[in-house]
């Protein structure tokens, strides 16, 4: 009786932060055998609105290319991230120019923020604490970057434990300055594996220090194979 009465409760083993990192990529494009979505970015200023872009990105694994289809005389340009080396090219360069994930694309919208997410290959990650977050709970992560690479050096990021999505990040410096906060929210989904997952919709980023904010609106997702050759750097040549 002692013996089945132990089989029956077997001991729940911990989360493990790389798990729930892992899974919660997907829904931001990472870890998935090849997807394309496009983004429609907003910048505010104070009371300044720039000018909409639209772009087109294709991601495999560790690569992704984001091509501007608008504002159309920025119509061709690309932005090509193979690992951890990222590179411009528009019409009329005579070559790629190598680029920082961390430089600024438009607004509070970094570059490395349109590719692909991989938090769980750029960043080391801990459980800080769980916690409710809009009646959701969450796992707060502490991730530590893995490489100078990165498109932040460190992140706090509240992962929901029902539906293992990021729902909230804040970016710091490595000094542990708070740089900016970003909101997601999941209204488009994709079929993977057999199953439907939720895919963000909408990221808004928040500059810290300053009322500034520049919203990426995420549509017309597909999962499907994609061509090596859309991530070769000769091919931009």
């Amino acid at each position: 009786l002692f013996a089945l009465l132990f089989c029956s409760n077997p001991v729940h083993a911990a989360p493990d932060a790389l798990s729930i990192l892992k899974d919660s990529d997907q829904a931001r494009g990472g870890g998935l055998p090849g997807i394309v979505w496009e983004i429609r970015l907003v910048s505010r200023d104070g009371e300044r609105t720039d000018e909409p872009q639209r772009l087109l990105v294709k991601a495999v694994d560790d690569s992704s290319v984001a091509e501007t289809q608008e504002p159309v005389r920025f119509k061709g340009s690309k932005i090509l991230q193979v690992e951890h080396n990222m590179w411009l090219t528009r019409p009329g360069l005579s070559k790629p120019i190598p680029i920082s994930p961390r430089q600024r694309m438009s607004g509070q919208a970094s570059n490395g923020d349109i590719a692909a997410t991989n938090y769980a290959g750029d960043y080391d990650a801990q459980i800080n604490r769980t916690e409710t977050l809009d009646g959701e709970a969450c796992y707060v992560l502490d991730l530590s970057a893995k490489h100078k690479s990165t498109t932040y050096d460190r992140i706090r990021y509240w992962v929901s434990v029902k539906r293992v999505v990021g729902i909230k990040a804040e970016f710091y410096s490595v000094s542990g300055k708070l740089l900016k906060t970003a909101r997601f929210e999941y209204n488009n989904s994709i079929e993977h594996d057999g199953k439907r997952i939720p895919f963000v919709s909408k990221m808004t980023i928040h500059d810290a220090l300053i009322d500034a904010e520049t919203t990426m609106e995420f549509g017309t997702v597909k999962v499907k194979k994609i061509a090596a050759s859309e991530f070769d750097l000769g091919q931009m040549q």
